[in-house]
């Protein structure tokens, strides 16, 4: 579980709120500003997406408080070396038996392939292929996001010119009725703002920046998994391979991991998350 997104917006929202202060929270709470902030943007939303992608909306809030699928890229290439050394010991052949046992699709997926077809580059092409559509398909999530992130500072603007409008059109200050008029549709027009900025600063912009990271984090796993299952069909060394694919780490953590691969040899752990 990930919390840190659900602590940020919690944490934000006190921090508003003890600005503001108890005793002053009642200003800022307007229905009207509400229904013009929120529901713009979610109208706004409907008409830019089709269904098929709002639908997942629920799915992308549990994805992002339940922290995603682990990726751990040290246990993955270690997998692709031990793959890579039964590869060379009993030939290609063998692998579809271990394959059997791994967990992540994408790999074993990958696994499959190099056992059965003989052309690289059909390979690196089918696989490629499939890690675009995964790409395209969390840009689409992401965007949902980042739309609403800009849809919502539109809306407190256009609440800000409903406000104001009204109060223009209202203007009577020889009228008490009119001056107390004035000061609520000024409140409109300040309050709008207020929650279309909060909106796409506390809420939509941090579920976009979580699920890019999350969409980087599986693009990075999938882009290891081709590396090295090509690697595999082309019969590299299994130490080669490894030094090769943990260039993707920072150097701190290859050093380590390269040390450890010398004093206990290559592992054999089938985690390293689903693809």
């Amino acid at each position: 579980m990930d919390p840190t997104w659900l602590l940020g917006v919690i944490l934000g929202a006190a921090l508003i709120v003890n600005g503001i202060g108890m005793d002053k929270l009642g200003n800022f709470i307007d229905m009207p500003s509400v229904v013009i902030v929120l529901g713009g943007t979610v109208a706004a939303l409907i008409a830019s997406y089709p269904f098929s992608i709002l639908k997942e909306v629920p799915k992308h809030l549990i994805l992002i408080i339940r922290g995603g699928r682990k990726y751990s890229i040290p246990k993955l290439i270690d997998q692709l070396v031990d793959l890579a050394m039964i590869a060379r010991q009993s030939g290609l052949l063998a692998l579809e038996e271990k394959a059997e046992e791994i967990k992540s699709p994408f790999l074993k997926q990958s696994i499959l392939m190099i056992v059965d077809a003989s052309d690289p580059d059909k390979v690196q092409a089918a696989l490629e292929k499939e890690m675009e559509t995964m790409i395209i398909r969390h840009d689409q999530a992401a965007g949902v996001y980042e739309k609403g992130s800009a849809y919502a500072p539109a809306f407190g603007m256009i609440g800000t010119l409903v406000g104001l409008i009204n109060m223009l059109k209202g203007m009577n200050l020889e009228d008490s009725d009119g001056a107390s008029s004035m000061g609520e549709d000024m409140g409109v027009a300040l309050i709008t703002t207020f929650y279309g900025s909060t909106l796409a600063n506390l809420i939509f912009q941090p579920i976009a920046k979580k699920l890019r990271i999350l969409e980087d984090e599986e693009e990075l796993y999938c882009s290891i998994v081709i590396e090295g299952v090509l690697a595999i069909m082309a019969g590299d060394n299994p130490k080669t391979l490894r030094e090769r694919l943990l260039s993707s780490l920072k150097q701190s953590t290859k050093k380590k991991l390269l040390a450890k691969a010398e004093k206990a040899g290559p592992a054999t752990d089938e985690g390293g998350g689903e693809g």
